[in-house]
């Protein structure tokens, strides 16, 4: 363990000692005394008066009630913390992946956290007191906190902001004064501690006067009134972290108070408070609704993003977690590198919980590892939902099949880069079939031929019902808002519909369904998105038009099986083009259903 905080802790250790020492030597000489005296103690209940019986019991009553009434207000400021110890916490930094750099930042941390002293003595800097961790729910912050604690090897205080919140007034600040107090104590105590608020924009939300510039007055509203108070109290305790424990408060005011008698070259010097070597961990999934100057330098000295895991980082979470959990030969590396690029979007947490979902289904076929094959089925439930066969009339079976058949055609036609992983005409949640495919690199920007491509596959249903059956019913609905929902991006903020102009710069915080509102609203930029609309839609006519066959080969597939993977959607298509190079794909996410 590093110099600093090991002498701190044998300094802490020794001084216990002396103090138990202090106050058992007069009852250990007493007891001596009494020994040698010839009148040793002897234990037992002490002696009462005869007429204890009638008034004892009324000072025991009054004594329950005092506690009855004391205890619960007691507990209104108490410190809601759960303190865990370094040998309680299991995870390491070994046990902790998927987050690149931020890590890496994380142990710089430490190494100050551990060497303070050499830091601010030798070097003139200034310890960070404060790093809030900010992401999406599922990337590791609570994960990443608890192997710095045990790294660090000193005591880990968790608290949950909601545990602070009370019913009555003023209470809320006493248990944040409270906690940082118990932190202070424990740091000085272990030579460090490490601090977790989880969820903290419940309590460090922007307070009323910040929001008024970029706030409407129906959001300002619904602030708490007593949010402010929080804050300011979060604020004052922030910088508290070298406050002076109350004994030496205590010893300072008597030196004070004697040196108002004495000559100045008599006066008894005031002690400086030890530096308490404390760490405060924030973290949030909302770090745009903190109030700024809980992010100054002095607070939150650095705000580190966990985002979720890039490809390779999710490869290394594949490997760490099979490793972890029995699987077949199935998952090769192969099967690895594959999976690691259909799960863009997955978080640690949830790349696990597939792995588990996966080995359910393994354990209801009587089987005691898992395959490609869970893995694949799993992922269909937690991303589309369970199946629900459902009998449909032969009418409805062979439309609904066309449908489909429609979307994956049009995505083989002009999903350039696109892989397909399952076309299904089973029922789904509110999807009566779907077309499962993404991207075969991970990307993270599109070309604008890219973004129409997607709106062509969305349509493609819509077409195929009109081709086959000269016109299209309900199904639809939920293509025309996906296709919908892409076009009013690509004119409202791209600037891919023939207009430079982005709605964006009247809200940057305009997203989803009030975008399509103010784009829809524009007469100007609604008639770009029902023309792109409908240029698209001529051009899936004609493709359909033209590849009618393969179509045909899908929809009698589809009908013959009810769902078809990814190698047999490559077969069917190969075999109706008159090609065999079939290539097995395994992909991602929906984004075309009926």
């Amino acid at each position: 363990m590093p110099v600093d905080v090991q002498l701190t802790r044998e300094r802490q250790r020794l001084r216990r000692l002396r103090r138990v020492a202090w106050v058992l030597a007069p009852f250990v000489t007493w007891l001596w005394i009494r020994i040698v005296a010839g009148n040793p103690v002897s234990p037992g209940w002490p002696h009462l008066p005869a007429d204890a019986m009638f008034w004892l019991p009324g000072i025991v009553i009054v004594l329950l009630l005092g506690l009855v009434l004391v205890v619960p207000m007691l507990g209104n400021g108490r410190s809601p913390e759960v303190v865990y110890l370094p040998e309680q916490i299991e995870v390491t930094f070994d046990d902790v992946r998927g987050l690149g750099p931020v890590l890496t930042e994380v142990r710089h941390t430490l190494e100050v956290f551990l060497n303070h002293t050499h830091f601010r003595n030798n070097m003139g800097g200034a310890p960070r007191r404060g790093i809030l961790f900010e992401g999406p729910p599922g990337t590791g912050k609570t994960y990443t906190a608890k192997a710095l604690a045990r790294e660090a090897g000193v005591p880990f205080l968790f608290v949950s902001s909601t545990a602070f919140q009370s019913m009555w007034y003023g209470a809320t600040a006493r248990k944040i004064r409270s906690y940082f107090r118990k932190l202070r104590k424990v740091a000085r105590e272990e030579g460090g501690a490490i601090g977790f608020i989880e969820e903290f924009d419940a309590i460090g939300g922007r307070r009323g006067g910040m929001e008024r510039a970029t706030f409407s007055s129906v959001d300002r509203s619904a602030i708490s009134e007593g949010t402010g108070g929080v804050v300011n109290e979060l604020l004052v305790q922030m910088q508290s972290f070298d406050e002076p424990p109350r004994a030496l408060r205590f010893s300072n005011t008597l030196r004070r108070m004697a040196n108002r008698f004495l000559p100045p070259d008599r006066h008894f010097k005031t002690r400086v408070p030890q530096f308490a070597n404390i760490l405060l961990i924030g973290a949030t999934n909302r770090a745009d609704s903190l109030d700024p100057a809980l992010l100054r330098p002095g607070r939150f000295d650095r705000v580190l993003h966990f985002g979720l895991p890039a490809r390779r980082e999710r490869r290394d979470l594949v490997d760490f977690f099979l490793a972890r959990k029995s699987h077949d030969e199935s998952l090769d590396d192969t099967a690895r590198e594959d999976l690691a690029a259909s799960t863009m979007g997955y978080s640690p947490a949830s790349i696990e919980r597939l792995f588990d979902e996966a080995l359910l289904f393994a354990l209801r076929g009587g089987r005691d590892r898992l395959s490609v094959d869970d893995i694949r089925r799993a992922r269909m439930d937690i991303e589309i939902g369970l199946a629900e066969p459902t009998q449909y009339t032969p009418e409805e079976r062979e439309t609904i099949a066309t449908h489909e058949s429609g979307h994956a055609v049009v995505a083989h036609l002009v999903g350039r880069g696109r892989k397909m992983e399952l076309l299904s005409i089973v029922k789904r949640k509110d999807a009566l079939g779907l077309l499962a495919h993404s991207e075969t690199e991970e990307r993270y920007t599109k070309r604008r031929s890219e973004t129409t491509a997607l709106v062509q596959i969305a349509l493609g249903g819509m077409v195929a019902e009109e081709l086959f059956y000269g016109e299209s019913g309900t199904g639809p609905a939920g293509d025309l808002s996906v296709a919908t929902s892409i076009a009013v991006e690509m004119v409202g903020t791209m600037g891919l519909g023939g207009s430079l102009v982005s709605f964006r710069a009247v809200d940057p915080g305009i997203v989803g369904g009030n975008l399509a509102a103010r784009v829809l609203g524009d007469s100007r930029a609604r008639d770009a998105v029902e023309q792109l609309l409908d240029d698209q839609k001529t051009v899936v006519t004609d493709l359909l038009r033209a590849n009618r066959h393969l179509v045909v080969a899908l929809r009698d597939a589809l009908l013959a099986k009810d769902e078809l993977v990814a190698r047999e959607i490559s077969e069917v298509l190969a075999e109706a083009e008159g090609r065999s190079d079939a290539v097995f794909d395994l992909t991602g996410s929906v984004s075309a259903e009926v």
